[in-house]
């Protein structure tokens, strides 16, 4: 065969059946943009600097462009490695961890809460699930089996963010102070539901494990 009509058919078949995207890397690089968000977001409570929420907002706009690019190319890839509604799962639950962490600046900043010891200790377990994922993620295509240990630490921070946030419910309600009681109760929830988003992710990652090792 001349290497014209190698390159023909190379071109009809990479029509007919087109090279599978890196899902793997696509899902890893995901994972360090909610990674810096969640960095971001324990920069603002440390701080309580509203530039940092700002910058969350570029931050939410470029884990979307990454979420569009991969359910993009979820949706276009004629075969994927693994299942594709766990690839889906992963990518949605990364994009609510920069979603809860935005709104968790946003909310702060209109209801005038100032950040607590809570608040702060919260967002650093959800930073710790966070590294914990995105290090598992980045092990899917190298040596996945090991990954389930990442998963397991990424779910355990949420666990005790879960904890952190009963006893901080715990303190708050106490006194007749309702209106700060309810704004604080609700900055607790985003933290709270953040962590469950990430643990998701953990969930996820998981189960890919499973399918392919």
């Amino acid at each position: 065969m001349s290497e014209a009509s190698k390159s023909i058919l190379a071109i009809i078949l990479d029509k007919v059946f087109p090279q599978m995207p890196d899902f793997f890397e696509m899902m890893q690089e995901q994972s360090i943009q909610v990674t810096h968000s969640v960095n971001r977001l324990v920069e603002f409570m440390e701080t309580g600097d509203l530039e940092i929420g700002h910058m969350l907002k570029q931050d939410q706009h470029d884990a979307d462009n990454i979420k569009v690019r991969n359910l993009h190319a979820l949706n276009e890839a004629f075969s994927t490695p693994i299942d594709r509604e766990d690839i889906y799962r992963a990518i949605m639950d990364m994009d609510e961890v920069v979603n809860y962490c935005k709104t968790t600046v946003n909310e702060m900043d209109v209801l005038g809460v100032k950040p607590d010891t809570f608040m702060i200790d919260m967002s650093r377990l959800v930073l710790e699930g966070a590294k914990a994922m995105t290090e598992g993620f980045s092990k899917l295509g190298k040596v996945p089996a090991t990954a389930v240990i990442d998963a397991d630490a990424a779910r355990k921070s949420e666990r005790q963010v879960e904890k952190l946030y009963r006893k901080a419910l715990s303190e708050l309600f106490q006194g007749d102070d309702y209106i700060n009681m309810f704004k604080r109760r609700e900055i607790y929830r985003h933290l709270s539901y953040a962590a469950e988003r990430v643990a998701g992710c953990a969930n996820t990652l998981h189960d890919i494990v499973v399918k392919i090792v």
